[in-house]
């Protein structure tokens, strides 16, 4: 059975959403400020471990290191649960293969570290031409501070600071015996995991305490650990009174870094990751090279990144607009002049090339199709699942997937699938997904247009919930005027913040935060803040 996740509120953007879908490139104007009541009073999400995923630990190191450490090619492999990875970190533990790969990072990290003087420098005030004790409890508690994302208690310091002493002795050497000790504080769980308990002395009745929400905070926005100015805030209480904390919220949504927290934040909901790995069969899509994945991905972010942060504009517009940012490699994908001669440069899309929106670029339409064709049932289960959260259920263990062969009354995917909309065991999944991922048939597999397939010609035309299309521009405006698209991300990055299911979230609060979303003309940047400030996020209500 199929599960239709639309929380209440849905109805009351529709107005709203259906006229920006008409309206591809409306002009940003200030947020509103109408008052829409106090939160609800919820249940939240309970506590839970999350491990950093693999690009958080790379970022981590790049912030509190330098860009220049070079790490191992893969670390501990990163889960997606219910589409995301923070979900995923915290319901995953490390493997011991996993606890292999951190501990050889740890002592390569260390080694690289204190062998570069700039590196050395920024956390090691002294030559090391002797055994310094002072020095080296100095350089670990700053940098487990930092690493740990909050003070190390005194145990805690004089065990690591024994560590490093201790080697240092054995190996009459300084630097080699510090390595010991930064590694250990790299190879800790305080360090893999986010301890984000609520537990701590100072944390408020049911929430977080401050070092706690500067951690949370930090990898909200920042898909980073805390740098020096929020762990300060940390310190001085700023982060568990709500008047200072949203003084703090804004500090960092001014920040570049809440670009790539962003970034990263779509990557996960786009599936952006995978395109690292795209590959299709080149006796097919003659346009496929190595550099399509990486160039698609980059279009996709920089259209998001200027939509959100530049344009300020609303979240429905991004699957209208005809902006976007293209190289040499996509250009000839799409059949227009390239901008520039190197690199990426602004270009609007022609009406006649048929594509618009997110929904128009190759990060979509390469990613949900076969190696070696197009797929209609991966394309219309990413827009049900991913933009308008649906729960589709997997086939049953002795259903027959395949496409039937092109056949002389069978040229077209239209035609070759119409045998699940009539089979009764795949037609309840299939006559929600397939009309969709058909109206994208003029594409083919790699993101190219096309008129005709095996002679015949497309028809992409289709209904969505109650909407016709004729084509995939059109399922653009109609898929930016859905009632549930804008509720739907509100619900994602309530789980991206919390790392919590879909279960755990208080359906009255998703609604809460949709409805104030919709007052504020869905600006993506107005509902970072709002959830930043949630009680789910901030731990205050009942557990649930």
């Amino acid at each position: 059975m199929l599960s239709f996740r639309f929380p209440r509120c849905a109805t009351l953007a529709l107005a709203m959403v259906s006229a920006l879908a008409c309206d591809p490139d409306a002009e940003s104007k200030p947020l509103p400020h109408g008052d829409r009541g106090a939160a609800p009073e919820v249940g939240v999400p309970a506590p839970r471990l999350k491990r950093l995923t693999a690009p958080q630990y790379r970022r981590i190191i790049a912030d509190v290191f330098s860009p220049d450490v070079l790490l191992p090619a893969t670390l501990e492999t990163d889960e997606r649960i219910e589409g995301l990875f923070q979900v995923g970190a915290a319901n995953t533990t490390i493997s011991s293969y996993g606890v292999e790969k951190y501990e050889g990072a740890a002592y390569d990290i260390a080694e690289q570290v204190l062998t570069t003087a700039a590196m050395r420098s920024r956390w090691v005030d002294c030559s090391g031409e002797t055994i310094d004790e002072v020095c080296a409890t100095d350089a670990l508690d700053a940098l487990g501070q930092r690493l740990w994302r909050r003070p190390l208690s005194d145990a805690e310091l004089a065990t690591v600071t024994d560590l490093a002493l201790l080697a240092a002795d054995t190996l009459s050497d300084f630097d080699s015996g510090l390595e010991y000790g930064i590694a250990a504080l790299l190879m800790s769980p305080h360090f893999l995991y986010r301890v984000e308990l609520g537990d701590g002395p100072e944390a408020p009745a049911g929430g977080y305490d401050d070092w706690e929400m500067a951690s949370r905070l930090s990898f909200f926005l920042w898909d980073s650990t805390p740098d020096g100015a929020l762990l300060e805030d940390a310190e001085a209480g700023r982060l568990t009174d709500e008047a200072t904390l949203k003084a703090v919220i804004d500090r960092m949504l001014a920040d570049p870094r809440t670009r790539e927290g962003v970034g990263a934040l779509f990557s996960e909901m786009l599936h952006l990751d995978e395109l690292d790995s795209l590959t299709k069969d080149p006796n097919v899509f003659t346009y496929m090279s190595d550099e399509l994945g990486p160039s698609a991905r980059t279009e996709t972010l920089s259209v998001i990144e200027r939509h959100i942060f530049d344009d300020d504009a609303p979240y429905p517009v991004l699957f209208t607009t005809r902006r976007t940012f293209v190289d040499r490699t996509l250009a000839a994908l799409y059949n227009v002049p390239a901008p520039t001669p190197e690199g990426f440069g602004a270009l609007e899309l022609p009406i006649e090339s048929g594509r618009r929106g997110l929904l128009g670029h190759a990060s979509f339409l390469a990613l949900q199709a076969h190696a070696a064709s197009t797929s209609v049932t991966r394309r219309g289960i990413f827009v049900r699942e991913v933009l308008l959260c649906t729960t589709i259920p997997e086939p049953p263990a002795n259903v027959n997937t395949s496409i039937p062969e092109v056949a002389e009354d069978a040229l077209t995917m239209r035609e070759r699938i119409a045998v699940h909309l009539e089979d009764p065991t795949c037609a309840g999944c299939h006559r929600i997904t397939d009309p969709i991922g058909l109206a994208f048939e003029n594409f083919d597999g790699l993101g190219q247009w096309r008129d005709t397939e095996n002679g015949a010609w497309i028809d992409p035309a289709g209904n969505l919930d109650g909407t016709d299309f004729v084509d995939a521009w059109e399922l653009g405006g109609v898929v930016a005027g859905h009632p549930v698209l804008t509720p739907c991300l509100t619900e994602t990055l309530l789980q991206y913040a919390t790392g919590a299911s879909v279960e755990e979230l208080d359906e009255a609060l998703i609604d809460w935060h949709a409805e104030g979303f919709s007052d504020a003309d869905h600006r993506v940047l107005w509902l970072l803040r709002d959830v930043a400030l949630s009680p789910a996020f901030r731990g205050l209500g009942s557990v649930e």
